[in-house]
């Protein structure tokens, strides 16, 4: 696989825009999901994955094949999500956990919502709920724990697209998953039957709120990869395991939007872009 790699990325360095564009398929959905998460919404992440594949593929010629395709593309994206300026609307709310907390009390109802589409919506509150709860979290600490819970990515792994230590990133590592755990076990119905928050409870005052949109719901009819885990397929799995972990991984395989990839594959063969840089 590795040698096959290597093959596919030196044809697209030497100009085969076939080879080009196999890898920009390759990397286009993982590297969305990892902007998906680190940015919280939809329309940032689209954004954030448009810069980073032009990141990738004018950085093409400088993969020495030291960690795979997939992990290598990981330390271009990580690096530019963690530096990027621009900070996402939750990162502005400058909310900490204990107050997001405070906020799911806020017109949690007594009874679950049973409107239109009930279903449906509170697994729009569970999906946009934990993305904001990343953002609660330090960019830092955010990316360590988006590698290794959610991506599955060996400490060592991490490590290296972080470019820390191992040790280093063990520390963040854990330091995330700590206060998320604490969270999610005193706040979250999904991990704790005992907690107060309940995602059917949440579906009015969310839509006041603006977090979700009943009309046009930003995750539950998100597009997925071909193949991938569905909305339905990642509730059952939720239901399997209910631990704060698998409350944080249980989203969809959403793929990256198809409009923005042809405009970043239209735009690498238009010949702005140097595959040597």
């Amino acid at each position: 696989m590795e040698n096959e790699e290597a093959q596919l990325v030196a044809r697209a360095v030497d100009g085969d825009k076939a080879a080009l564009a196999e890898v920009i398929g390759r990397l286009q959905d993982p590297l969305y999901r990892l902007a998906l998460r680190m940015t919280g919404r939809p329309a940032d992440a689209e954004d954030a994955v448009q810069e980073i594949l032009i990141r990738v593929v004018t950085r093409l010629s400088t993969w020495r094949g030291e960690a795979k395709l997939l992990t290598w593309a990981y330390r271009v994206g990580a690096n530019y999500l963690i530096s990027q300026h621009r900070r996402s609307a939750a990162e502005d709310a400058r909310l900490s956990l204990d107050e997001f907390g405070a906020s799911l009390l806020d017109g949690l109802a007594t009874e679950d919502y049973r409107g239109p589409e009930a279903t449906l919506l509170a697994e729009e509150v569970r999906l946009s709920c934990t993305q904001a709860v990343l953002q609660c979290l330090s960019r830092d600490e955010r990316v360590a724990f988006v590698l290794g819970d959610l991506f599955g990515l060996s400490a060592a792994e991490a490590a290296w697209v972080l470019d820390i230590t191992p040790a280093a990133y063990q520390k963040r590592w854990e330091r995330a998953k700590q206060r998320l755990g604490a969270f999610l076990r005193s706040s979250c119905g999904l991990v704790n039957p005992a907690a107060p928050c309940r995602c059917a409870r949440r579906v009015a005052r969310a839509s006041e709120l603006g977090r979700i949109d009943v009309a046009q719901p930003a995750y539950t009819k998100h597009a997925v990869r071909q193949g991938g885990r569905t909305v339905a397929e990642a509730a059952e799995e939720l239901s399997r395991l209910r631990d704060a972990a698998a409350v944080l991984a249980a989203h969809p395989d959403y793929a990256a939007p198809q409009e923005k990839i042809a405009a970043i594959t239209a735009l690498v063969g238009s010949g702005r872009f140097s595959l040597l840089d």
